[in-house]
């Protein structure tokens, strides 16, 4: 039995790809990461453009962006010259790569923009004070939040893994009399 002949398996697929486009995925790119997931084999483009019904190019453009995330990797089958792929099956990997490479394309430029936009206020007397400090708290806010990335990006993923189990109840560890 083909994978894409499960009907769950199917399912999966499907609303991966619609998951994907409210994540500014394409469709298609998050198609052929779930088809790539769930095989247990490597699989070559022409594959997966007959399983998806997709076009070669658009199945190459899309096994690009996949392993531009670092989520997808190219490899070889002995006997045949064509490339296969493979996808990280590893979750925890998987969301770290994800991550990762959002921070990067995302909220490191996006920090660079604030810190510059807040340089160039900076002694502004004809520029209301509330756009200052708007800019400024959102440039603090963002820059706080990638270095708690970084820091939580460095634990052992035991640690993620508790720390995430234990939910809101690590409130309960932090000093303070506000532990809701």
């Amino acid at each position: 039995m083909k994978l894409y002949d499960i009907p769950e398996a199917r399912a999966f697929i499907l609303h991966w790809g619609e998951m994907g486009t409210h994540w500014g995925v394409n469709r298609s790119v998050a198609q052929i990461h779930a088809l790539l997931y769930l095989c247990d084999r490597p699989l070559h483009a022409e594959e997966i453009c007959e399983t998806l019904g997709l076009a070669r190019s658009n199945v190459s453009t899309a096994v690009k962006e996949l392993q531009g995330y670092g989520i997808v990797r190219r490899t070889h089958v002995e006997g045949d010259r064509r490339d296969h792929f493979v996808a990280e099956t590893d979750l925890w990997e998987m969301l770290t790569r994800i991550v990762t490479e959002r921070k990067k394309r995302e909220i490191d430029p996006t920090i660079l923009a604030l810190e510059q936009l807040s340089r160039d206020l900076d002694g502004r007397s004809d520029v209301p004070a509330h756009v200052r400090e708007r800019i400024g708290r959102m440039h603090e806010f963002i820059g706080t939040l990638s270095h708690w990335y970084d820091d939580v990006r460095g634990l052992p993923k035991s640690t993620l893994v508790t720390l995430m189990k234990l939910g809101g109840r690590v409130a309960r560890l932090l000093p303070g009399k506000n532990r809701t």
